[in-house]
């Protein structure tokens, strides 16, 4: 399987004819792009199927060498590879196409497709590194990549600062990634993936078993920052400011995914040493409660989603913090497909309302009846409503949590799960039944959108099926290694599952479709709960409090800093004062100016240089290429 290589290769080719040449090919930019998309899962698929067989790849190469260390990166094809890639591939493919009827009219749209290509190529790679380090440089590629996308509106400044905010949040958990990966090599001596085996780690920790789960922790500190875990998760609602097709990617197949990826990848690891899956659990845990419990009040159709999406990835974290590898990644894929088809829902919901808030939509179904039942079916499947995807991989999920023997955390999941259905059934209600609460002329997608929420809509119905008692649980076993698993059927555990589901849902439209004035009677009943909700725990306040606005006025202190220096060696009363001011103008215009534009004029001298050798005459390029022949000869003739 060495031609995996070119998965990555081809979204990367597209991205660079499409940056270069954007002017010229204007819309012709999309079909590039999807071609590069749906290459790239043409590819994966072959791999795909010849991982079903049982073939596994491993391909490394020297990159750099510095005396005796030698850095390698290759391509690692396992079951949890094949998994990524085909989420990666497939519900990218159809956010490709779905773009090209949302973004139509944007005036810099081969920009956004050049950049989902980026951002595609950069997720793939990350996905098929064999080397911590290599997955890290992909890893903030990925991170550059939605700055791009969620800034992409950056004349609106609420975009620019959701961009900003999510770069430097997710910074943070790199920061610590970086000193765990520095913490592990030191430890193990080495970053390959496949060198960390249960043997491998049960002899070196047996000096330094502390130090390997230190190293774990801040590697998870990373995967907080990515897939917006508390307290880095504050990034993710702010960065739907961005068009409604980047927020499906990042939520379903890129950004946030590779923090379940990293921890699923590194489970291995964190699997040798309790503590640190005991931070994942808790961790994922109270993000996933935490997140559920804001979205019961969000009014902005795309926040709702957002916090959904906080709250899920809680319920992956959990699943692998307490020691369930194939529940993790399970609700991984499946969660991957439906909450693409709801982002894409809200999408085609927005472009035919012109609106994102919930209080003014209402009565959407007449009208836009595919994107309300390919919609329906994504709000069932994450509700958990069986036999739906999501019903099979939340179950297993639950179950792990129920067998681990924590009680407490089996219960907070319940609820939060009880949660979801609620707030996706009240979206529901309050977008699609009832009667418009504002005056909207609401139409439906074209096709080039509505088709992609078909198909999405198909895989979120079906796609729980290979990891239930109907298949005998064959994910569970594919992802294993082929390794058959024993998972049987817990009636109680179901039995909750189902009544969390239900009874969420039931709630939701007695509510808000046959009572909509109780949920206004129960917020002034239960005003503090609710404030805590509405106001998202006052997280972003906290921060603003204790961090930002700190090192703002430090900021602003030392920018306009006037010093006084005591000169105290010569006489202790003498004040001399000294105009910062003035020295840090002449800096900035001399220095920094002045470095800035030095680079600048000499690019321009250079271009003019260098614009003289292109001239259009052929018998000019072949005396260059007989002059430079000629050299060649003469330098081999001497050495």
């Amino acid at each position: 399987m060495a031609y995996a290589y070119l998965i990555p290769v081809f979204p990367f080719i597209a991205f660079l004819i499409i940056i270069f040449n954007g002017k010229r090919l204007k819309h012709q930019s999309a079909a590039i792009a999807i071609g590069g998309s749906l290459l790239a899962a043409a590819v994966s698929t072959v791999v795909i199927l010849n991982t079903l067989k049982g073939a596994t790849y491993s391909h490394t190469f020297e990159w750099i060498r510095i005396g005796t260390f030698s850095l390698n990166f290759g391509i690692l094809i396992d079951p949890l590879t094949a998994m990524m890639l085909f989420v990666v591939t497939y519900v990218g493919s159809m956010i490709f196409i779905y773009s090209v009827g949302y973004m139509h009219e944007d005036p810099r749209f081969s920009r956004f497709f050049a950049y989902l290509s980026l951002f595609m190529a950069s997720m793939l790679g990350l996905v098929l590194s064999s080397h911590y380090v290599q997955l890290f440089i992909f890893w903030e590629l990925v991170g550059l990549c939605s700055y791009f996308l969620i800034g992409f509106w950056f004349e609106k400044p609420s975009a620019a600062k959701a961009g900003m905010k999510a770069f430097i949040t997710t910074k943070i958990g790199d920061v610590g990634f970086l000193i765990g990966l520095f913490l592990l090599f030191t430890c193990a001596g080495t970053l390959q993936f496949k060198d960390f085996t249960p043997e491998f780690l049960a002899a070196k920790t047996q000096a330094g078993g502390g130090l390997f789960a230190l190293a774990a922790i801040l590697i998870f500190a990373g995967a907080c920052g990515k897939s917006a875990q508390f307290p880095l998760h504050v990034w993710l609602p702010d960065a739907m400011e961005g068009p409604t097709p980047v927020s499906a990617l990042i939520h379903a197949a890129t950004m946030v995914a590779a923090g379940v990826y990293l921890v699923a990848r590194s489970f291995v690891l964190f699997a040798q040493f309790p503590q640190a899956l005991e931070v994942v659990a808790v961790i994922g845990t109270i993000t996933a409660f935490m997140a559920a419990f804001i979205a019961l009040t969000a009014t902005d159709i795309k926040k709702v989603l957002a916090y959904s999406t906080i709250s899920q990835l809680g319920y992956m974290m959990a699943a692998l913090g307490l020691g369930g590898f194939s529940a993790g990644t399970f609700h991984l894929m499946t969660h991957a497909f439906f909450k693409a088809l709801l982002f894409l829902g809200a999408g085609s919901v927005i472009h035919g309302t012109q609106t994102q808030d919930l209080r003014e939509m209402g009565g959407l179904f007449p009208r836009m009846k595919i994107t309300s039942l390919t919609f329906l079916v994504a709000a069932l499947a994450i509700s958990g409503v069986p036999p739906l995807s999501g019903f099979f991989s939340k179950d297993e999920i639950l179950l792990t949590a129920y067998e681990s023997g924590s009680r407490v955390i089996f219960l907070i999941l319940l609820v939060t799960s009880f949660m979801t259905a609620f707030y996706m059934f009240r979206l529901f209600v309050l977008a699609f039944l009832g009667k418009p609460r504002k005056k909207i002329h609401a139409h439906e997608s074209p096709a080039v959108m509505t088709v992609p929420l078909s198909v999405l809509a198909l895989f979120s119905a079906v796609l729980g099926i290979p990891g239930s008692p109907y298949w005998n649980h064959w994910f569970q076993g594919f992802i294993h290694g082929g390794h058959a698993q024993e998972i049987h059927v817990n009636l109680f555990v179901v039995k909750c599952s189902v009544a969390a589901a239900f009874s969420g849902i039931a709630l939701a439209v007695i509510l808000y479709r046959f009572l909509p004035k109780v949920p206004e009677w129960l917020a002034k009943i239960f005003k503090p709960l609710y404030l805590v909700s509405y106001n998202k725990f006052w997280l972003d306040e906290l921060y603003q409090l204790i961090f930002i606005g700190p090192f703002k006025k430090i900021s602003q202190l030392l920018f306009r800093f006037d010093a006084v220096i005591v000169d105290g060696a010569v006489n202790q009363s003498a004040v001399q004062t000294v105009n910062l001011s003035a020295l840090k103008n002449w800096f900035d215009q001399h220095i920094v100016d002045g470095t800035v534009n030095g680079v600048a004029w000499i690019t321009q001298r250079m271009s003019r240089i260098l614009r003289k050798l292109q001239t259009g005459l052929i018998q000019n390029y072949l005396l260059i290429l007989l002059l430079g022949l000629l050299f060649t000869i003469v330098i081999g003739f001497y050495r």
